[in-house]
């Protein structure tokens, strides 16, 4: 070929080639980066922007400039919420329709299945970036050693940092893992705290702050996983946040209850028809508690666990806007279940996690932990429950059925239950590139699922679900993009909603919903345009549809 020649060819192809390669860029730059931060245990009515008096200036901010979801639902617990919202099949497809244990059967595995993908491994097929932060809590080989097969980094994640099992403590987290290798929070070098002693709110905020403005290719989008293990029991907080709690709850949950149920009346949350469902019977009246100090000092501390997580999401989005990210970056904020009504620590009687608690035997800095409840801190005292023992670092507590109650409000039941209490999520979506501003601050009153956060991402990232990868053919999508609700468009769901755990069934089709409590409970029929507290069951009056929903 004579120079010539090659010239023009050249000449000719090099509009195409840019051409080309400009339409790449644009459609890269386009597509927004996802952010999914959930928090654990966390009632419906916490957060300043859902009724609670807990201080979220920064979850609050995000909902004032996004859109609120005030129907939108979890499956009731940790793992199968975590194996739902990674894979947008319900948990039982996914193999974890309970928790870790495995119980011979399909739907029960208690290990992440083969069949389904995670979003990292779909969204990382589609050229993103792939980060996580947090409680993976989807497979039961939590040891050191493995086998790793269903860690984070062989399920599509790019970089990891966390815990692979599902509780623990907030200052000496077990199974605390970096990438593949596990890690003492003491000898970590990859992470120390700047100041202060470790907590693990702060160190799954600062690792999600340190993907983003580690990430250098400004073309390629990134989705991070920030998954919380606060406010789950234990109660463990830092003292200059429970500070900011001191008497704030001396009146008790009754008053709490009231008052958060009255502020959300005032911002439309709830529809003045739905009555405040009566307190649990379980729980006294605050006049008739016993140990009151040390069920306040509880909810102090578990406030201040939402508190202290409401900041980190806050250096999130201060990191998103110093790198030039928060315009085109959607955040979705969540949580995992109701609140927990589980007796953690609350036997009357001081229990010891270890032989001789008046000696003091500091664990050697490097040890991995692996209990979830620690038998004592690192620096050698012995960890107490029960009631006569106020909350602290050296303790293991939950907060109780009473103040769950609350956080629940004004929803029936617990996580575990399918009840509105158990199932019933804040979501926080806020993405001023994607949401016209006129939705700033709007309630979006159609149903929304874990389901739905995989059809969404997909979605968003222009990429294709697949059908089979390898040997294996992979579950469908079971849920509907959530973007045209951003916008107050309608939803294209054909299907109901369904759930199970332990027994405890239900399905929401439309406003109506069948509901039961454990295997053998009978069916509850609810028309939730009415009576989303669930208070008329209208299983008598109307038997066909109820038979109609069971069938």
């Amino acid at each position: 070929m004579n120079k010539n020649a090659f010239n023009t060819i050249v000449r000719l192809s090099l509009p195409v080639i840019l051409g080309l390669a400009l339409v790449s860029t644009a459609w890269a730059a386009k597509r927004p980066n996802i952010i999914i931060a959930m928090a654990d245990d966390m009632g419906w009515s916490d957060i300043g922007c859902y009724g609670g008096e807990i201080k979220t200036p920064n979850l609050d901010k995000l909902a004032a400039n996004g859109v609120r979801f005030t129907q939108f639902y979890n499956t009731g617990r940790c793992c199968p919420t975590r194996a739902t919202l990674l894979t947008g099949t319900y948990a039982h497809q996914a193999g974890i329709g309970h928790m870790m244990g495995s119980r011979n059967l399909p739907g029960y595995k208690g290990d992440l299945n083969k069949n389904v993908r995670t979003i990292a491994e779909v969204l990382k097929g589609a050229g993103y970036a792939t980060y996580m932060a947090g409680k993976w809590h989807v497979t039961p080989h939590i040891k050191p050693e493995g086998p790793k097969y269903n860690w984070p980094r062989q399920r599509g994640f790019d970089r990891f940092y966390g815990t692979i099992h599902g509780a623990g403590s907030f200052f000496d987290p077990n199974s605390l893992t970096r990438e593949n290798t596990q890690v003492s929070p003491l000898t970590d070098e990859g992470y120390q705290p700047k100041s202060g002693p470790y907590y693990y709110t702060d160190a799954i905020n600062d690792h999600a702050v340190r993907y983003i403005r580690e990430h250098k290719d400004k073309e390629q989008p990134f989705f991070i996983y920030a998954a919380h293990t606060a406010p789950h029991w234990p109660m463990h907080a830092l003292p200059e946040d429970i500070a900011k709690y001191k008497g704030k709850y001396d009146k008790g949950w009754d008053t709490m209850r009231e008052a958060r149920y009255q502020r959300q009346l005032k911002m439309g949350l709830i529809d003045a028809k739905w009555k405040m469902s009566p307190r649990d019977g379980k729980a006294p009246t605050w006049k008739d508690a016993k140990n009151k100090e040390w069920e306040i000092a509880l909810m102090e501390v578990y406030a201040a666990m939402v508190d202290r997580m409401d900041q980190g999401i806050g250096n999130i989005v201060k990191a998103l806007k110093e790198t030039g990210q928060l315009e085109n970056t959607l955040i979705l904020f969540l949580a995992d279940n109701g609140g927990c009504a589980e007796n953690m620590g609350r036997q009357r009687d001081i229990r010891y996690k270890d032989t001789n608690p008046d000696k003091i035997i500091p664990m050697a800095k490097d040890t991995l932990q692996t209990e979830m409840i620690p038998k004592r801190t690192r620096d050698g005292r012995v960890i107490r429950q029960g009631t006569s023992v106020m909350p602290g670092d050296d303790t293991y507590h939950g907060y109780g059925l009473a103040w769950a109650n609350a956080s629940n409000t004004p929803f029936r039941e617990y996580k575990h239950w399918v009840h509105e209490g158990g199932i019933s999520s804040p979501l926080i979506a806020h993405w001023p590139k994607g949401i016209n501003q006129k939705r700033n601050g709007k309630l979006e009153v159609q149903p929304g699922h874990l389901i739905d956060l995989m059809a969404t991402c997909v979605d968003l990232a222009e990429t294709e679900y697949p059908k089979k990868v390898g040997e294996f053919e992979i579950v469908p999508l079971q849920g509907v993009s959530l973007t045209r609700a951003f916008n107050g468009k309608k939803l294209r769901r054909k299907k109901p909603i369904y759930w199970e755990h332990e027994g405890n069934r239900a399905m929401r089709d439309g406003k109506w919903k069948l509901v039961a409590k454990g295997s053998t409970g009978p069916w509850e029929l609810y028309d939730i345009e009415a009576d989303r507290t669930e208070l008329k069951n209208l299983a008598e009056k109307h038997p066909k549809r109820l038979k109609r929903m069971v069938d």
